[in-house]
């Protein structure tokens, strides 16, 4: 692929970032995108075989800034404890903040078709946490009369990471926020980590 494909394949990816976050998910049509690339609506097609492969193209972009936001909070040191509350924090302020990309990174038809190996974009995000999850356990078990648990850690972050993602959700349509009484998630998120790693004193 030429200098000159590489870039209008970025700009087409570039406008479909700013798209979905202006308009949401049902703006990113492939003339739309065209359009705003400047480009002929089937010019798409030269570099995306598939609307699908376009829309994986845009998913992949928000997972890097997901573990970009990621890397940049919890650090590589540190309290595992304190460093699951800050990807806590970044997640939900991920998706709170960027919902049009949120809610299409996690397509099931995207993530099903792994077009770009866009699962394979994702899963590194989730061992973070799973290492997370396996060093707040440890340190959960060092403290005498704690409460302890027998899942196993990636078990633990996939219930973690659901619930991070239902808070996420619910959140964002309203629902929780009337049904908990809560007038912030970062409540929600302590109660959730609590619930599955065991209390923290506070």
């Amino acid at each position: 692929m030429s200098e000159r494909d590489v870039g209008l394949r970025d700009r087409l990816v570039a406008v479909g970032v700013d798209l979905v976050a202006a308009e949401g998910v049902q703006a990113l049509s492939l003339r739309e995108i065209a359009r705003r690339a400047g480009v002929s609506h089937g010019a798409p097609r030269r570099y995306f075989p598939t609307h699908l492969a376009l829309l994986c193209a845009i998913a992949r972009q928000g997972f890097a800034d997901l573990a970009d936001r990621a890397a940049a909070t919890t650090g590589s040191q540190g309290d595992p404890r304190a460093r699951l509350t800050a990807l806590g924090r970044a997640y939900l302020d991920f998706a709170l903040t960027n919902r049009g990309m949120f809610e299409l990174m996690f397509r099931h038809d995207l993530l099903e078709s792994n077009e770009l190996g866009l699962r394979d974009t994702s899963l590194p995000l989730f061992e973070v946490l799973v290492g997370l999850v396996t060093r707040a356990q440890q340190q959960q078990q060092e403290k005498p009369q704690s409460p302890r648990s027998d899942a196993e850690p990636r078990v633990v972050a996939g219930a973690l990471w659901a619930n991070l993602h239902g808070i996420a959700q619910l959140w964002g349509w309203g629902s929780l926020r009337l049904a908990a009484g809560a007038d912030e998630v970062e409540p929600l998120l302590l109660a959730a980590l609590d619930a599955h790693l065991g209390p923290e004193a506070r």
